[in-house]
């Protein structure tokens, strides 16, 4: 059986220099778990506008050596011995759901790769390819319509209005240091603005990106250092869902902990919200680990609850999680309460292909949309090193084969017409028109 033809991509891989190369002669490979797949230009799409290519430190790329029909794993490019070569990645842009990861060998190495998802990417004719799917086509948080001279207008704006609010003064932080997509929207005054709140976390995520220690990793920004007053939590909604059409508001942020341990700031705040306005979304983003506190938030004027899993199964979703002072049960009660509350549910599905479509997790995920009356899946790659996230969730319990992640998106659409399928919190208020 040959593989040579015209669809295959070539292959991409870096020099220490971090220069990004092509490799002429091998095919573009992507990896599910311990399945290796070639990537092709049917099944992969042009990389997405604000995509970034990386380079993975330490490792060996996994290549399709195209004269032999096999897959190599090298250490040195083959057409300069001396020079040698790194797996690259592709970070793609929000909307895009990981088909494959980057195909790479890690023997020998210990240290776990940075807090990214790593997408399997080629090239083509002309330009980069992703192994990603389109879920949700909404330019939310699209670079091109966040032009920095935009974002410090809004900030000077808002700080002449708001010259107290220490909320607003965080955000300006999140927005220029830290280059957050949801900061910026609120500055801009559109579509969802961040209400980062809690200080502390009933978790211990492995890929936590607001705190990390003595697992050498390093959190990508720093945790929201101060819980804000219901008063300055309100201000920026109401600034936000007052000016904003089908305005969205978001407790629980990158940038803190679990927002439920704040419960004593939100409830009074939500309510100072719904005394002004029905307008907008009151969204809350959370591990969903105490029922009692989603409860209170619902009667306070929630509006939607998105729970972060990165399983179905409870040994896999303890495995990441790492909860500290609650169960997996209490994630299924959490979410029956909001549901019996008339809330919109989403799932912010923690997505590592080999994983997230293996047999077990599939038919886990597909009973527990239909216990529970999931309202929408959002699917978002998992910001952590990819095969090492494997070898672990095979400890905790093994999910058997891989499916592939079209097929199993494919396969939830016919099983739930009304699953809502995309990336983005969407608002309560239907579209004009």
């Amino acid at each position: 059986m040959t593989y040579i033809n015209k669809q295959i991509l070539t292959a991409v891989v870096a020099a220490e220099n971090g220069d990004i190369f092509e490799l002429e002669g091998y095919g573009a490979v992507g990896m599910s778990g311990e399945k290796l797949t070639i990537l092709t230009k049917a099944d992969t799409c042009d990389m997405p506008h604000g995509s970034e290519l990386m380079m993975l430190p330490h490792r060996r790329p996994i290549v399709f050596n195209v004269s032999t029909d096999k897959f190599e794993v090298m250490e040195f490019n083959p057409w300069d011995s001396k020079e040698k070569i790194y797996p690259v990645g592709v970070f793609n842009s929000p909307g895009y759901v990981n088909q494959h990861v980057c195909a790479y060998d890690d023997e020998g190495q210990e240290n776990p790769l940075p807090l990214f998802s790593y997408g399997a990417v080629g090239f083509g004719k002309n330009d980069f390819r992703s192994a990603a799917i389109l879920v949700d086509s909404e330019p939310r948080q699209d670079l091109r319509q966040m032009p920095r001279e935009g974002v410090v207008q809004g900030v000077n704006r808002i700080k002449k209005k708001y010259p107290d609010n220490r909320l607003m003064r965080h955000l300006e932080t999140c927005a220029l240091q830290y280059g957050c997509p949801a900061g910026k929207n609120f500055f801009l005054g559109r579509y969802e603005a961040p209400l980062p709140t809690s200080i502390v976390c009933n978790a211990n995520c492995l890929g936590c990106i607001s705190l990390q220690t003595g697992n050498d990793l390093i959190a990508c920004q720093d945790r929201i250092g101060f819980t804000p007053s219901p008063e300055e939590i309100a201000q920026v909604s109401l600034e936000h869902i007052l000016h904003v059409e089908r305005a969205v508001v978001s407790f629980g942020q990158g940038c803190e902990g679990e927002p439920l341990t704040a419960v004593k700031a939100i409830a009074p705040a939500i309510e100072m919200i719904r005394q002004k306005t029905d307008r907008g979304t009151i969204n809350l983003n959370t591990n969903a680990g105490i029922p009692d506190h989603v409860k209170t938030l619902c009667n306070a004027g929630l509006d939607s609850m998105r729970v972060s899993m990165n399983s179905v199964r409870e040994n896999c979703y303890h495995a990441y999680f790492r909860p500290k002072s609650y169960a997996f049960s209490d994630v299924g009660r959490s979410i029956d309460i909001a549901k019996e509350k008339g809330k919109f549910v989403s799932i912010n599905y923690l997505n590592c292909p080999g994983f997230t479509d293996s047999a077990k997790e599939v038919e886990a995920l597909v009973q527990f949309i239909r216990t529970h009356g999931i309202d929408m899946i959002q699917w978002r790659n998992l910001n952590f090193d990819p095969k090492r996230y494997i070898h672990l969730m095979k400890m905790a319990e093994d999910g058997g084969k891989p499916t592939g992640m079209t097929l199993l998106i494919n396969n939830l659409r016919q099983e739930f017409p009304r699953l809502v399928h995309g990336y983005f919190n969407p608002p309560k208020e239907p579209h004009a028109g």
